[in-house]
C-alpha cells in the first residue's frame, strides 16, 4: 500500500487580501519529495487559502496513486480539527471547500495532524512564492533545483550473473482507435476513445503472442483497458490500473492534428516542443510533469514486483519516457522515437539502478 505525506498551507496578506497556497507530497517511507504545487488565488482569507492548499495537495497525491493512504500535516488548527470531524464547520464559505477536500480520496484514506509552523516551512514558502508571483502578475512556477550527482554504476549492465535477476517491463502500446490513423492528439484530457475494429484485432493478436507474465498493469483510459483485457483473460490475471501510466493531457491540442495545432496555436506549439517544462495551452501537461509521474509509477511497480515480468499497457508518451529515462537520454530524444499501435518494447531494471533496453517497437506479433 502506497503511503503519502501531504504538507499544505495557505496565506493572505490582509485577511482578506492577496492570497495563495502551497502543498508538497512526500513518500511516507523515504521522505522523498514527489510533487509540489502552489497558486495565487486573488483576494481571499487565510482560511480559504489554507483549504485551497489542502485540496491541491490531496489532488496531487491522488494523481500519483488514487489507492494510497495519506497523512496530511498542516499548521492550521482550524482546518485539521474541522477535517478530523472534531470541530463543526460554521462558516458557509468553508463548507463547500471541506466537502471538496473530503471527496478527493475514499473515506478513511486520509488522516490529519497538526504541526507547528516551523515544521511546515516548505508549504509556507510555496504559498509565499505564489503570492509574490501573483503580485508581479505572473503564474507560479517551481524553482530549478540542482540535480543530485548520479551514483557510479557498473558499465556491463545485464551481462554478468552478479547483476542479479532484473524486473522486466513488457511495454505494450494500446491498439488503434479511430483517431490513430489521423495522428490526432489524443491524451488524458480528450474524448477517451475506444479501440476501433483494427485495434481490437491488434489487442487479440498481442494476447495470443505474449509470453507468460506475472502481473498486468494498465493505464485507466479505455483504449488501454480494452487492450489489456484479452491478455489478462488468457493468463487468468487481474488488471491493476495505474494513473501514473496514463497519456499526457495535451490541453487545447486535444482532438487536433499536428497541422491544426500549428495553425491554431503556433507560438504555444513551438514553445511546448522546445522546452520539456512548457505546458500546452488550456491546462495541459509539460513533458517534465509527465516524466515525474511516470517515474513514480515505474518505481511503485518495481517495488511491488521485484524480479518479475510485468506487462504494462500504456500510451506513446509513457513508453517513450520510460525508454528515455532508461537510456539516460535528454527529453528531445523522445521526438526521435516512432512507436506503432500495439507495439512491444522491453526494458529490464536491475536492483543496482541500472536498466537495459531489450527491444523497441516490436510489431512481429501483428503480422
Amino acid at each position: 500500500m502506497t503511503r503519502f505525506i501531504i504538507e499544505a498551507d495557505g496565506g493572505s496578506r490582509g485577511n482578506p487580501g492577496p492570497a495563495g497556497y502551497g502543498a508538497v507530497v512526500r513518500d511516507a517511507t523515504t521522505g522523498e519529495l514527489l510533487s509540489e504545487t502552489a497558486e495565487y488565488i486573488g483576494t481571499a482569507t487565510n482560511n480559504v487559502a489554507e483549504y485551497r492548499g489542502l485540496i491541491a495537495g490531496l489532488r496531487s497525491a491522488f494523481a500519483l496513486d488514487p489507492s494510497a493512504t495519506v497523512q496530511v500535516r498542516m499548521d492550521s488548527k482550524l482546518v485539521v480539527e474541522q477535517m478530523s470531524g472534531r470541530w463543526k464547520i460554521k462558516h458557509p464559505d468553508m463548507r463547500p471547500l471541506a466537502a471538496e477536500a473530503q471527496g478527493v480520496f475514499p473515506p478513511g484514506a486520509v488522516r490529519y495532524e497538526w504541526i507547528p509552523r516551523e515544521r511546515n516551512k516548505d508549504a509556507d514558502r510555496l504559498a509565499n512564492e505564489a503570492m509574490d508571483a501573483g503580485r508581479r502578475g505572473e503564474r507560479w512556477r517551481p524553482r530549478e533545483r540542482a540535480a543530485e550527482p548520479a551514483p557510479a554504476k557498473p558499465p556491463a549492465v545485464g551481462w554478468g550473473p552478479s547483476a542479479g535477476t532484473p524486473t522486466t517491463f513488457l511495454l505494450l502500446r494500446h491498439g488503434e482507435t479511430d483517431l490513430t490513423p489521423r495522428k490526432v492528439f489524443s491524451g488524458s484530457g480528450g474524448s477517451d476513445p475506444e479501440l476501433s475494429d483494427v485495434g481490437r484485432a491488434q489487442a487479440a493478436a498481442a494476447a495470443a503472442a505474449l509470453p507468460e507474465v506475472d502481473a498486468v498493469i494498465s493505464s485507466p483510459l479505455v483504449r488501454c483497458r480494452q487492450t489489456a483485457e484479452p491478455v489478462a483473460a488468457r493468463l487468468g490475471l487481474d488488471i491493476r490500473y495505474e494513473e501514473g501510466f496514463r497519456e499526457t493531457d495535451f490541453g487545447a491540442f486535444e482532438g487536433l492534428t499536428f497541422a491544426e495545432a500549428r495553425e491554431r496555436h503556433p507560438d504555444a506549439l513551438e514553445a511546448w516542443l522546445a522546452s520539456p517544462d512548457a505546458e500546452p495551452p488550456g491546462g495541459g501537461e509539460s513533458f517534465t510533469a509527465v516524466a515525474r509521474r511516470v517515474a513514480v509509477a515505474r518505481d511503485k511497480t518495481l517495488a511491488r514486483h521485484p524480479g518479475r515480468t510485468v506487462l504494462v499497457v500504456t500510451h506513446v508518451t509513457p513508453v517513450k519516457t520510460l525508454l528515455r529515462l532508461a537510456l539516460d537520454a535528454p527529453p528531445r530524444a523522445m521526438f526521435r522515437m516512432e512507436l506503432s499501435p500495439a507495439a512491444l518494447t522491453e526494458v529490464a531494471y536491475y536492483a543496482d539502478g541500472n536498466a537495459s533496453v531489450r527491444r523497441f517497437n516490436d510489431t512481429g506479433h501483428l503480422r
